[in-house]
């Protein structure tokens, strides 16, 4: 599991864009810590975080 910056560098996406991806529900990260709020993210999302960024 990726922390929501580790993946935000691998994809090259923003983690501003991350956030805004899993609040209009096209990207959502894989667990949210439900404590702290931390988003974590598979690296088996990134091909589809690749396919979001070239729309």
């Amino acid at each position: 599991m990726l922390k929501i910056g580790d993946f935000s560098k691998l994809s090259r996406i923003s983690i501003r864009m991350l956030r805004h991806y899993d609040e209009i529900g096209i990207l959502h990260p894989k667990h949210v810590n439900d404590f702290t709020g931390y988003r974590y993210y598979s690296e088996s999302q990134l091909p589809l975080a690749g396919r979001i960024q070239t729309l």
